[in-house]
This record gives C-alpha cells, sequence and structure tokens, in this order.
C-alpha cells in the first residue's frame, strides 16, 4: 500500500464582494431598461397621429378598400400567382375590414359587407348575384371614404 499524499492546502480566496455592490448593478441595468422602454414609448406616441400615419381604424378601412380595389373576383380560381393573389386580397379586405370596424363603429358597415360576401362565397363556392351585391356594397361604401 501506498501512503497518503496529503490533501494540498486550500488556495486563499479573494474578500468577497459585498452584496451591495451586486445588487446596486442589477438595479441600475433594470431602472436603464425600464427607462428606455418608457422614452421610447413617449417618443413613438408623440411622433405623430397613427391615423394621418395610415394607422387606426381609418388607415385600416382604407387599406381593405385598396385590397377589394384589386380583388377580381374572375381571377379568384385562377391556379398560380393570379389566383393566390385574388384569394389574399379577398382575406385581407376580410381582415382589415374587421379591424377597422372594431376600432371604430363607423367602419361597421364595410365590415359586414365584406364579410357578407366572403360567407355567401363559402356557401356557394361561387361569385353569383348574392355574393357580387355584397361586394357592390362594400365597394360603395369605399368610393364615401
Amino acid at each position: 500500500m501506498q501512503p497518503q499524499q496529503p490533501y494540498p492546502a486550500a488556495a486563499p480566496t479573494a474578500p468577497a464582494q459585498p452584496r451591495t455592490r451586486t445588487r446596486t448593478v442589477v438595479l441600475s441595468l433594470i431602472a436603464g431598461l425600464v427607462l428606455g422602454v418608457a422614452g421610447t414609448g413617449v417618443a413613438w406616441a408623440l411622433s405623430g397621429d397613427t391615423a394621418s400615419a395610415g394607422g387606426g381604424p381609418a388607415g385600416d378601412a382604407r387599406a381593405a378598400c385598396r385590397a377589394l380595389d384589386g380583388f377580381d373576383p374572375a381571377k379568384y380560381t385562377d391556379k398560380g400567382p393570379a389566383g393566390e393573389i385574388a384569394l389574399n386580397r379577398y382575406a385581407a379586405a376580410d381582415a382589415l375590414s374587421a379591424s377597422a370596424a372594431a376600432g371604430d363603429a363607423r367602419y361597421a358597415p364595410l365590415a359586414q359587407a365584406v364579410r357578407g360576401s366572403r360567407q355567401r362565397h363559402a356557401v356557394t363556392f361561387e361569385f353569383n348575384a348574392e355574393v357580387k351585391k355584397e361586394l357592390d356594397r362594400a365597394r360603395a361604401f369605399c368610393e364615401d371614404l
């Protein structure tokens, strides 16, 4: 049997830093983060009116009307990009008009007309007179914007 080796002596350790310094650094970082976020929010809020910048209910209603302007029901069943464009514009008009109506009740008739046309289309799978009537009603609302 071999003689046991003595365990090396523990190396001297540096004196522990007080917890207050670590806590101060962490709290300073958190305060800086909170102030930075708050400052960004205030700057964003003061930078301009969201409705005039294209946002808000009015902007959503205008975007829905632009989607309807570019929507051609005759291309809805086409294969390839033309059909995808028609499908997506129809869906976008529905989503954007619903968003506009949620933000301002004045846009509810637009949302109801677009939603009504999509629901009728979902039942008949064609752009018959009833579906087109609802689309015409939505487009008439858009003309008044």
